[in-house]
């Protein structure tokens, strides 16, 4: 599904030779950690906790709410090559652009951060869009959801969600991983494409 191609690169658009390029190559552990990080995530040699489906329609459902529509393009078109993935892909970026917000906001716990309190709208999927993604699904965009704009209201309750849904504690580690490393991903993409264009070189 992933082609083993370098998603660093392939997302930057960094060409060879270019000075993003030259960046990259001076750092070839970081890179190379980077890469085998997206593999685990996204190529991963056991699939029984967290489906390939379900890993690329989280992630094309997480990086939109960040606004990133050109890198939730790539993971939508490998979630579109499933059987069911029409559907879910259609349904994903119809919820992801309904529910995207500026955040983080949410509420601290009861103490001296509670001042910086900020309310934001959850994430609600209508009966119709649940009957799509199903139960553990739309558990898992709940998640994202929470972790990518809500992250202070991250509470063992919301983790119970997960369980109830048919989560194993495994599956929900990956999830919270992929959530995560998609976060990770997007600012070094994001850095890279502004040293190129600084450079006077989009490549």
């Amino acid at each position: 599904m992933t082609n083993i191609i370098d998603i660093i690169d392939h997302l930057a658009a960094i060409t060879p030779d270019s000075k993003a390029d030259t960046l990259r190559r001076r750092r070839p552990v970081t890179k190379e950690h980077v890469q085998k990080s997206f593999l685990a995530l996204f190529s991963p040699s056991d699939i029984n906790e967290v489906s390939l489906s379900e890993r690329f329609a989280v992630a094309t459902f997480a990086v939109s709410l960040h606004g990133e529509e050109n890198i939730a393009a790539f993971y939508g078109d490998k979630l579109a090559g499933f059987d069911n993935g029409p559907s879910l892909l259609s349904t994903v970026k119809a919820l992801s652009s309904l529910n995207r917000a500026i955040g983080p906001y949410g509420n601290y716990p009861a103490g001296p951060l509670s001042a910086e309190n900020t309310e934001g709208p959850t994430f609600t999927p209508g009966e119709g869009d649940r009957a799509v993604l199903g139960q553990r699904l739309t558990a898992a965009l709940e998640h994202a959801h929470l972790l990518v704009l809500r992250p202070r209201d991250a509470t063992p309750a919301a983790l119970q969600k997960l369980l109830s849904a048919g989560w194993s504690t495994t599956g929900i580690v990956t999830l919270s991983q992929l959530v995560s490393f998609l976060a990770f991903q997007i600012r070094i993409v994001a850095g890279l494409k502004t040293l190129a264009a600084a450079d006077g070189n989009l490549a």
